[in-house]
């Protein structure tokens, strides 16, 4: 049995504040969000995007695997990665697996979004560098938060055990031992602090006996004071010959002058995200003067149209609180997200959504990427996406509508506008995406019909 020593899973709130801003995220809006991802994704996305490649030396020949066999693992791992319900490598596993899987070791630089399979690849390569008759770390996984560190350390333990004798220990704070203390586990992950003290100060591990050096969620390490440097010093301790694997969703100039400070003579890997397009939602706009008549257009379009699922937006956390409550009143099924929920109440929420048990999704920016429900037919924005500064925000705007008209499938986005400065924020959107913005006349029921057709 693969033995870990484990922690009680902490709680990842966001801030208090009842505006949930779009862009730029907090360090905290990162995290949690990529902890979100991890949660509500149990399945890896089907992703049909080309990988790009940029070798170390060119004229090595580029290998790429279509079954995990072709790997020639452990069969100990091999069974481990079956069990979990991977039956083909994803698309970033079939370039990168050959690569970290290498011999002598290659150093590694990827951008995958979450739910490519990128953990269970760097863990996998893990596992297959340890030996687990030494009795020493011999691998080091830095993740950003806690939480984080206690989603990769679940892949660890579910892909590990079959092999009895690897062993996880978590640095993480909390995780007092005593001075003096040797680390047996071969595995270890943690947070950039703790793992520094483990390494330095209070001499838990001798980095000089690492072999595979893992730092996950490059994007969000770096937004968090401290940890790039930590970072930084954790690396300078490690042996010449150390694998060094880094993964990040996004390449921002920021990540990647980091990612080259850590990782000598990388082979890249790129897995282009997905583009979101508008060429297959139809968008339309609604005048009301304020929020009740919204919620009466609301009540309209429902009245008139079949709806499989949709998700509606606010602006703040009152609103949409006071909405879901609305809604409910006229006996819809609606669930509600916003921050103040913890992040493993909004999955379980996301949860429900997509196994259909509620009909309605009432949220804040949250919400707005990632989540791919194939069912949300409909897309609602009660309030128009602004930044701080009450501009424009279409970023969050495309990803907001970009939740329907996904899997091939025609959507329908609809924006309720309130006041001049809504409607000069509309006009600026559509200038942006040079999409037209049809008028929409909720009392008008003939009209709404034509919509959905």
């Amino acid at each position: 049995m693969f033995h870990s020593c484990l922690l009680q899973f902490g709680k990842l709130h966001l801030k208090d504040d009842k505006v949930e801003p779009s862009t730029p995220e907090s360090n905290e809006d990162k995290a949690a969000q990529s902890l979100l991802n991890k949660l509500i994704r149990s399945n890896l996305v089907n992703n049909t995007n080309q990988v790009e490649v940029l070798q170390r030396d060119p004229n090595s020949p580029l290998y790429s695997v279509k079954s995990f066999e072709e790997l020639r693992l452990k069969p100990d791992l091999l069974k481990g990665v079956y069990t979990m319900g991977f039956n083909r490598p994803s698309k970033i596993q079939e370039t990168a697996l050959p690569m970290m899987l290498a011999e002598p070791p290659q150093n590694l630089i990827a951008q995958s979004q979450s739910g490519t399979g990128k953990t269970a690849a760097f863990v996998l390569a893990m596992l297959s560098r340890v030996d687990p008759a030494s009795r020493f770390p011999q691998c080091l996984c830095l993740s950003p938060t806690y939480e984080l560190a206690l989603q990769t350390g679940k892949v660890i333990e579910q892909m590990g055990k079959f092999s009895k004798e690897l062993k996880l220990a978590y640095a993480v704070r909390g995780n007092k031992l005593e001075r003096g203390h040797k680390i047996s586990e071969q595995v270890v992950i943690g947070t950039p602090g703790t793992v520094l003290d483990w390494c330095s100060k209070l001499r838990f591990i001798d980095p000089k006996k690492i072999k595979v050096f893992v730092l996950d969620e490059a994007d969000v390490m770096i937004a968090t004071q401290g940890h790039q440097d930590q970072s930084v010093r954790i690396q300078k301790m490690l042996p010449k010959g150390c694998q060094m694997l880094l993964f990040s969703a996004t390449f921002e100039e920021s990540v990647w002058g980091f990612a080259q400070k850590v990782v000598p003579e990388p082979n890249i890997i790129k897995l282009k995200r997905e583009e979101e397009t508008l060429d297959t939602i139809k968008q339309y706009y609604v005048v009301c003067n304020n929020k009740e008549e919204k919620f009466q257009a609301l009540c309209n379009i429902y009245g008139s149209i079949t709806i499989a699922q949709a998700m509606i937006f606010c602006h703040t956390r009152k609103t949409a609180s006071w909405l879901a409550g609305e809604l409910s009143k006229e006996n819809h099924q609606v669930a509600l997200l916003s921050g103040e929920m913890m992040v493993e109440q909004r999955a379980a929420v996301i949860d429900r959504f997509r196994e259909g048990k509620e009909k309605v999704l009432v949220t804040t920016n949250v919400c707005a990427r990632g989540i791919d429900v194939e069912q949300v037919s409909v897309v609602i924005n009660f309030d128009l996406p602004v930044d701080k500064d009450g501009n424009p925000d279409n970023e969050t705007y495309l990803h907001r509508i970009g939740r329907t008209g996904r899997f091939g499938k025609r959507g329908l986005a609809i924006n309720m506008v309130d006041g001049k400065h809504s409607m000069n924020i509309l006009k600026r959107i559509q200038e942006h995406f040079n999409k037209r913005i049809e008028h929409l006349d909720t009392d008008d029921m003939d009209e709404i019909e034509k919509i959905a057709k």
